[in-house]
């Protein structure tokens, strides 16, 4: 990570021109790393600190344990709309000030929590506060030069899956070394060092600003493609669905394929964070093409092939089989999030930017929250391979209805596309 923000850096003090998106980039990059790994080191100890906060029972410590994950994710998918709106009228900086104050303040705050209640509530205050990365996302849509939008977006993205592949890991082994409370204070330390680079050094261009001040009226109205717009709100809801779909029944879909107990919990991690891994290799490769050939191409083209790549996983009679293709599929929807938000970028007037990335970010949000929940029926109640054959037929369906309202022209070819 150090690296590319340091790679970043260079490219832009060797710039000739005027623009601020690439040290943008650069922080933007840092921040949503840092804020993401963050915010999911807590996860694998969570029913571990909800047990000292006073929840007796292992059903109460689920049930608290599942409440108190999904109210970060439910208050966050509400206000996203609000806080892009207000993106539009007041700047995106202020927005991602806002957010990493707010999680630098929260996240010590849940580690001197005394009561579930008190925790459940900093959680629900988190995900109001917070969205440094959508924020981000947001903000880098804007100010990178259009033909340039779908790279920047690729390594944005690549920065937060590292975040939510290296997060959990990291948080497997710190509270054994400084405390379970400390890993809080430690996770708030860091965000505030995002905080910090993000007052210093980011840098909103005030040209674009401008731009969305003087054109407040209109919104919606002004959309002219409003149906590849909704389409996209529908594919983000679909590629967080089909990612979370399978999280209820992962693990006891490995122990089908395993023969030893004890390895079961391991295999199942590899099969939760390879597609993670695979994403990021391919993010910021297929943004890159997508910026030559169109977005929507690329998304078409990743909805069939991850629809392709489901069937096989509900056949496989092994656990590395299913890693493998867990891992490909990965590969193929790495620059789906990142072709959204430029097809919105591209679609939207400038003042109306923020407002539909909340509302993109938003249906993704609804995703992850509905993705566990139908996964979790379809399994019960049909069997576990259903759910991988389900989640192939809504992928297919998504590239089908993304063909039946077209492709967007590529970028044009005499504009560089050298990174």
């Amino acid at each position: 990570m150090s690296v590319c923000i340091f790679v970043l850096s260079i490219k832009y003090m060797d710039s000739s021109n005027d623009s601020y998106w690439q040290r943008n980039l650069a922080i933007c990059l840092f921040g949503s790393f840092a804020t993401v790994f963050a915010m999911t080191l807590v996860l694998p100890f969570l029913p571990l600190y909800v047990g000292e906060l006073g929840v007796r029972g292992h059903a109460a410590i689920v049930q608290w344990s599942g409440i108190a994950f999904g109210a970060n994710f439910l208050a966050a998918g509400l206000i996203a709309p609000l806080w892009g709106h207000l993106g539009d009228r007041f700047g995106r900086k202020p927005m991602l000030v806002r957010a990493s104050l707010g999680m630098a303040l929260t996240m010590p705050l849940m580690g001197m929590s005394t009561n579930i209640w008190q925790f459940v509530g900093l959680r629900l205050l988190a995900g109001i506060a917070g969205g440094y990365s959508s924020g981000a996302t947001i903000l880098i849509a804007v100010q990178t030069p259009k033909h340039r939008v779908g790279w920047a977006l690729g390594v944005l993205a690549s920065g937060v899956m590292a975040g939510n592949l290296l997060g959990p890991l990291a948080g497997g082994s710190l509270p054994s070394l400084i405390g379970i409370r400390a890993t809080f204070w430690f996770s708030g330390a860091l965000i505030l060092i995002a905080f910090l680079a993000t007052v210093l050094y980011l840098r909103e261009e005030p040209g674009k600003f401008r731009v969305a001040k003087e054109q407040r009226s209109g919104g919606w109205s002004q959309v002219q493609n409003k149906s590849i717009v909704l389409a996209m709100l529908g594919t983000g809801l679909l590629l967080m669905i089909a990612n979370m779909s399978i999280e209820p029944i992962i693990t006891v879909y490995v122990a089908t394929l395993v023969d030893h107990p004890a390895r079961v919990t391991l295999f199942s991690g590899f099969v939760m964070s390879t597609a993670a891994l695979g994403s990021i290799v391919s993010a910021s490769r297929l943004g890159r093409i997508a910026d030559r050939v169109g977005h929507t191409k690329v998304i078409i083209i990743a909805l069939t092939t991850a629809g392709v790549l489901l069937i096989p996983q509900a056949l496989v009679t092994s656990a590395w089989q299913l890693i493998v293709l867990r891992f490909l599929m990965g590969l193929s929807l790495g620059s789906l999030l990142p072709c959204i938000a430029a097809v919105i970028r591209h679609n939207v007037p400038e003042n109306f930017v923020g407002t539909a990335m909340g509302y993109s970010l938003s249906s993704q949000f609804s995703g992850q929250v509905l993705g566990p929940l139908i996964g979790g029926f379809i399994g019960g109640q049909i069997g576990m391979r259903a759910v991988f054959v389900g989640t192939s037929i809504l992928l297919l369906s998504g590239a089908a209805i993304n063909r039946r309202i077209g492709v967007l022209p590529a970028a044009p070819k005499s504009i560089s596309l050298k990174n």
